[in-house]
């Protein structure tokens, strides 16, 4: 097989971010929901027809590792060119229900050359609680709609969104993740057109390779053995035990979890893709944040979490917090092993609403120093990344106003470098709704 020259796997790298990020604008500039063109909660992707994925948009860090997940879920379908699959089950390539995973084939004349996916928070999937956030679920089922993978045509969307509240929203920002999945095919078909078919397979394969070789010279840079770390989730009937046991055996690192706390009948409980995800932000923060995000940066790692554990619970069980919560708890577990400072350990989330409106943000915080700076204050850390929804929009879009928006001064804690600052973020409800 050839081999791309440096340059042009440059510009093929390039072109592979350019897409993303452009998926990423079409999907923000033509959602409806403030979760999405203000929030920025989305992620966008693209992959070979071998379900690998080759590029991942900047967004969202707890999708990095279930997104592969979604599109292996319908690898083995049917594939036809214009028609998209649809999924959100947590046990099939989700990460908690309001996920919604969009899938559009690729292809270049009659073959299937790939993927591209997005994946977004939709403010309501039709659970008893508006914003389909319950602090208090127990299954999968009480979260709202659960969607297998599906084939995605206008009889579907409609159906899916006539489950959920505010429909016609529901209905929008499905078709902005299908309109930015056209927009990656698009980019796919004229990489294809200026490379060549067997070219473009080529540096996909590079690009595969050049991410895992920097990720080995990074991980061979960390000292060979085995680190420890462990915390607590705070559930309701008491503190949930996690353990991890990391060891650096030359370019292998072995992140292993066992011993944590077993399947929490709440809601804490993560699908093994969601640990994976926390795990492989863990390790770009740790390693090279530069590496293409794709599977090849991924080769290097290896994560045990035992099936029936907090972190690979098994099918039906509630994951609400898992994706939120949880998965913050474990990418700082992941940082504690190797000495870094840390976040929140929380996503801080917030949701609103009635069977009129709803409202869900994550709140940023404050992140913990370095070695030779202060941590930054007010911004979404870890396992989130999201915007703040502006204070303009939520005043207009829905029945709250802003009594408060600040920095909470001198929360980061003291010390040769100072903690970030966490915010105060107070507001008042000008309707009846529901808080979770």
């Amino acid at each position: 097989m050839s081999r791309l020259d440096p340059v042009a796997l440059q510009v093929m790298l390039g072109a592979l971010r350019a897409a993303c990020d452009e998926m990423g604008a079409v999907l923000v500039r033509s959602a409806h929901s403030a979760n999405i063109k203000e929030r920025r909660d989305a992620s966008t992707a693209l992959f070979d027809a071998r379900g690998r994925m080759v590029m991942q948009a900047e967004h969202i860090p707890v999708h990095l590792g279930a997104m592969p997940a979604a599109v292996a879920a319908v690898l083995d379908e049917q594939h036809e060119p214009g028609v998209a699959w649809i999924l959100n089950d947590p046990y099939r390539g989700g990460t908690h229900l309001p996920d919604i995973t969009v899938i559009s084939p690729l292809f270049h004349r009659s073959d299937l050359v790939g993927f591209a996916a997005t994946r977004a928070h939709h403010a309501d999937v039709g659970a008893a609680e508006p914003g389909s956030m319950p602090a208090d679920s127990r299954s999968l089922e009480e979260e709202g709609v659960v969607i297998a993978p599906s084939r995605l045509d206008d009889a579907t969307l409609r159906d899916l969104a006539g489950r959920m509240r505010n429909p016609r929203q529901r209905e929008a920002d499905l078709r902005a993740q299908l309109a930015a999945g056209r927009a990656g095919a698009e980019r796919v078909e004229a990489l294809i057109e200026r490379f060549g078919l067997a070219a473009y397979h080529d540096g996909l394969e590079e690009t595969l390779d050049y991410a895992e070789r920097r990720t080995r010279a990074k991980v061979a840079e960390l000292e060979d053995g085995v680190r420890e770390a462990s915390d607590v989730l705070e559930a309701a009937e008491g503190d949930l035990q996690l353990r991890l046991r990391a060891t650096v055996d030359g370019e292998r690192l072995t992140l292993d979890f066992t011993g944590s706390a077993d399947q929490h009948e709440g809601n804490l409980n993560c699908p093994l893709a969601v640990t994976l995800s926390a795990c492989y932000f863990a390790v770009r923060v740790l390693t090279d944040p530069d590496v293409p995000p794709c599977e090849g940066a991924y080769r290097p790692v290896a994560v045990i979490a035992p099936e029936g554990s907090l972190l690979n619970a098994r099918p039906g069980a509630a994951v609400a917090a898992g994706n939120v919560e949880t998965s913050s708890r474990v990418a700082d577990l992941v940082l504690a092993a190797f000495g870094h400072a840390l976040g929140q350990g929380t996503m801080n989330n917030l949701t609103l609403g009635s069977d009129d409106f709803t409202y869900y943000e994550t709140l940023g915080g404050g992140q913990g120093a370095c070695a030779n700076a202060d941590g930054p204050s007010a911004v979404h850390v870890a396992m989130s990344n999201t915007l703040n929804t502006p204070i303009e929009a939520l005043e207009l879009e829905f029945p709250l106003r802003a009594v408060e928006y600040s920095l909470r001064r001198g929360s980061g804690g003291a010390g040769r470098h100072r903690g970030g600052d966490g915010v105060i973020r107070e507001l008042e409800a000008l309707a009846e709704m529901r808080y979770s």
